[in-house]
Parts: C-alpha cells; sequence; structure tokens
C-alpha cells in the first residue's frame, strides 16, 4: 500500500464554491456545516450577544490554527511585529487560505485610533444563513471575527474583533469588481470587522516607531 508523501499541513485548504480544480470543501458542503454550527449554538444560548460570543469561540480556536499552518507552510522564523505589517497579514494571506482571495479592504477609523476595518463584499460565513426575525440582529460573521481574533492574538496582537452587516451604497460594488466566486449571489450588504486593539498593542507600535 503505497503512502502520500504530502504532509497534511502541506496540502491546499481549497476554496469553498471557488474552482472545481484544487478544491478541498465544496460550497455547499462549507454551508450546511456552517449551519448546522450556527444552530447548535443557537439552541444552547439565552440571547443573541451570547450566540454571537459562542461563535466567536469556535472561530477563535480556528484562527489560532490557521496562524500556526500558515507560518509552518510559508517556513518563517521571524514574527511580525509591527501593527499595519499584522493587519495586512491578516487581510491577504489568511483571507487567501481561508476564502481564496484577498478582504476587499482594510481602512483604519477616522475617530479612534486604535480601530481598523477590515471589509469584504462577499462574506461566504453569512450568505447562506438565514438569519429569523427574533434574532434579526445577529451576525452570521461573528465566527470569522472569532477567526481573526484568534489570529491577531496568537501573533501577540491582543484585540476585540466584532463582524456587523453594513448596506453597499449603489455603485459600490460594482466599484470592487462584482461578484468574484462562482455560485454567490450579489449582496446587499458587506461583512465589516471592526478590530479594536488594546492598549498594549498600540504603546509598543508607538515604541517601535521610535
Amino acid at each position: 500500500m503505497s503512502r502520500s508523501s504530502t504532509n497534511i499541513l502541506d496540502r491546499p485548504l481549497g476554496r469553498p464554491g471557488g474552482r472545481a480544480e484544487g478544491s478541498v470543501v465544496s460550497l455547499s458542503a462549507f454551508a450546511y456545516i456552517y449551519s448546522e454550527l450556527v444552530q447548535y449554538h443557537q439552541q444552547r444560548a439565552a440571547s443573541i450577544s451570547e450566540l454571537e460570543r459562542r461563535l466567536e469561540s469556535a472561530g477563535y480556536v480556528v484562527g489560532l490554527k490557521v496562524l500556526e499552518m500558515i507560518a509552518y507552510r510559508a517556513k518563517e522564523t521571524k514574527r511580525e511585529t509591527r501593527l499595519m505589517s499584522i493587519l495586512h497579514f491578516v487581510s491577504s494571506s489568511v483571507w487567501k487560505s481561508l476564502f481564496g482571495k484577498a478582504a476587499d479592504s482594510l481602512e483604519r477609523s477616522i475617530d479612534h485610533a486604535d480601530e481598523y476595518m477590515i471589509i469584504d463584499y462577499e462574506p461566504i460565513a453569512s450568505t447562506f444563513v438565514s438569519v429569523p426575525p427574533d434574532l434579526g440582529q445577529l451576525s452570521a460573521d461573528a465566527y470569522v471575527s472569532g477567526i481573526v481574533a484568534g489570529v491577531l492574538d496568537g501573533a501577540g496582537f491582543s484585540a476585540r474583533v466584532t463582524a456587523h452587516s453594513v448596506q453597499v451604497e449603489e455603485g459600490e460594488y460594482t466599484k470592487q469588481g462584482g461578484n468574484s466566486i462562482p455560485g454567490i449571489p450579489p449582496r446587499k450588504d458587506k461583512a465589516v470587522f471592526l478590530v479594536k486593539f488594546s492598549p498594549e498593542v498600540l504603546s509598543r507600535d508607538a515604541a517601535l516607531e521610535r
């Protein structure tokens, strides 16, 4: 019996619902599993905020593993030490590993120096989750915000990450190039992942600038 010499950590994650070639997880399979995950935690949560915390906690563990996997594949011994570097790493390398594409935008808050926003016009996690009226304020992308928090915390950048659904303005989605993932319908809203860093992280980053 022959064994594959490829280590599991070296195999691609694939792109849910993306190209047929090289895909490891189909979009329908991912949507089904994630829907079951949301329902599982919904049955055990007493409020919307608790449900979001449960989804974030589930994603947090994944984020720690994703950081470890990417570092292993890159064979990198150094780690990111600057705030903007780790944000670019998350919005590009982490997003590509998970979703097959980089995040659509990385922006800094105008009002708060400790807040940054990662924007995704095609948030796969919430695309096929129907939020009932009694859970209207639920952010189905809370799982992904937990992943981001896990990556940042594992890299030494503690932050509070929350997911928000923001309506896409007229013409905004078209300017970004439109839908790039086959099988996903156009969205009327975008996912905004708000990253609020702890004071210690900001102080350390300011000290490195001097």
